[in-house]
């Protein structure tokens, strides 16, 4: 859109992103966005803080979103309403005040097909410095919020690890109107 002279509007391209895949929605966000049914629908939030470090540790092994969905027990769905943690991110930033607030129905099924995910999980609750660690959708990537006290030690002892990949970033945002830009 943006090498055609942005012959499309942004609603436009909302609304046809949906049709591409899931979450494809959220790349057209200003860098955060509360996005619901299999991540389509999209609805505009101001952005988390830019700057803020992540770490995105991927194991080589993958999970089928069907696999995951198969073992996922529905009684067991959290029942935490999703427009209050949406309302704490916006108040409390990427804190929310409290790990309670970062929920994901699938982690522990995903877990179940994968018992090494949690293992690794596990490990990175461990690392002195992040502030929260979560599985990202089905899986397999987890999601570490801040950084390592020890970065050198850290990136060592796992993306050094056979089968394991380390990929430091931050969070960045965009004006309106203004597409990423370096």
């Amino acid at each position: 859109n943006e090498l055609m002279g942005c012959p499309a509007t942004q609603e436009q391209l909302v609304e046809w992103s949906g049709e591409l895949g899931s979450d494809i929605t959220f790349f057209l966000s200003r860098g955060s966005a509360y996005c619901t049914g299999r991540g389509e629908i999209m609805t505009p939030v101001e952005p988390l803080p830019a700057g803020t470090k992540l770490y995105i540790v991927k194991p080589d092994i993958g999970l089928s979103t069907p696999q995951v969905f198969g073992a996922l027990d529905y009684n067991a769905l959290s029942t935490k309403d999703p427009e209050e943690l949406l309302k704490r991110f916006l108040e409390n930033g990427v804190d929310a005040g409290g790990h309670d607030a970062y929920v994901n129905d699938l982690e522990q099924p995903a877990f179940d097909c994968l018992p090494e995910l949690k293992a690794l999980k596990e490990e990175l609750v461990n690392v002195e410095g992040f502030q929260h660690v979560m599985m990202s959708g089905s899986g397999t990537s987890i999601f570490c919020i801040g950084e390592p006290k020890d970065k050198e030690a850290f990136m060592k002892e796992f993306d050094e690890r056979e089968g394991i990949n380390v990929f430091p970033t931050e969070f960045i945002n965009r004006e309106e109107g203004v597409w990423f830009e370096s």
